[in-house]
């Protein structure tokens, strides 16, 4: 945790993907032994790689054939019980379950399936996956008033396919403003060239003339890459879940950092600075601190945001 006061300073912007912590101390790391470092960067967007790019458009097409008015109404019960009280219900009845139903807590998953539950078309249902709030818009306050969420039009309407709009998309936003800013500026604060070879134009290019399904089969991703990999890498080390940087931030949140964070997310500095609804973050945070919800993504966008501004 010893990295987190310098995101402020070593990002340089309100930047808020946490993965942005482990990136940093593993480029620290590989600068111990290397100057030079590649990267996979651009493989998901460019072949289909995101779990999202195969199973949300399974997903719409089963809540697709229930009317809007009753899935909204599904969706906002599911969402008014909240995630540990689902957690304590179904562990009573969770010896009954076979193994692949049994997960870690559920309630957290139920709420996000609820959440998606509700998205009125394919743009919404993409911008429910990628952003941490529901609506970020009421969180701004005035500022909201003023803000509109963007469509992206002729770039998204001009791919043939629900995956190439996501795949599109996530392209020429997350890619760009999220991916390559976090290995850039982890990287270079401490002098670690890194390279990115499939982004090289023709990879890029390439990519762009493949159908999808030489992308997408058998609802995996990559396809076509894993077929490459398989002329040279065992198959077990591919065959394997996708697995990101996943950091107990919520726990940390809780104790190491409720400090820190209290001290950022003040009801007095709320309002002064008028940047954010002081009662929505104030109870976002009261929320997660008492364990009825893991509000951790929802929170560390904006203590990143206020950290930066301080």
């Amino acid at each position: 945790m010893g990295v987190i006061p310098e995101l402020p300073t070593l990002y340089d912007e309100p930047f808020a993907d946490a993965s942005q912590i482990p990136t940093t101390l593993v480029s620290r790391f590989a600068r111990s032994h290397v100057t030079v470092s590649l990267s996979g960067d651009g493989g998901d967007e460019l072949f289909g790689g995101y779990n999202r790019h195969y199973w949300a458009p399974r997903l719409l097409r089963k809540f697709g054939n229930i009317p809007a008015g009753l899935r909204a109404a599904v969706s906002g019960g599911v969402k008014s019980i909240s995630p540990s009280a689902w957690d304590s219900a179904l562990s009573a009845v969770e010896f009954l379950l076979p193994n692949r139903l049994v997960v870690r807590q559920p309630g957290e998953k139920i709420h996000k399936i609820a959440r998606l539950m509700g998205a009125a078309d394919e743009y919404d249902l993409y911008s429910k996956l990628v952003s941490a709030w529901d609506d970020p818009l009421p969180i701004l306050g005035n500022l909201g008033n003023r803000a509109a969420r963007q469509y992206p039009g002729a770039l998204w309407e001009s791919q043939n396919t629900f995956s190439e709009k996501m795949m599109a998309l996530d392209a020429v936003t997350y890619l760009p403003d999220d991916i390559l800013i976090k290995v850039d500026r982890a990287a270079m604060s401490t002098s670690l060239e890194s390279r990115i070879p499939l982004l090289d134009h023709r990879i890029v290019e390439f990519s762009l003339r493949l159908p999808l399904e030489m992308k997408i089969h058998n609802s995996s991703g990559k396809s076509i890459l894993r077929k490459v990999l398989d002329r040279y890498v065992p198959r077990p080390m591919m065959e394997r879940p996708k697995s990101g940087f996943g950091l107990p931030l919520h726990e940390w949140l809780r104790a190491p950092l409720r400090e820190r964070g209290e001290e950022l997310l003040s009801e007095k500095r709320l309002r002064e600075e008028g940047f954010f609804d002081v009662s929505a973050v104030r109870s976002t945070w009261e929320e997660h601190l008492s364990g009825r919800r893991n509000n951790q993504y929802l929170l560390w966008s904006v203590l990143m945001f206020q950290a930066w501004n301080q």
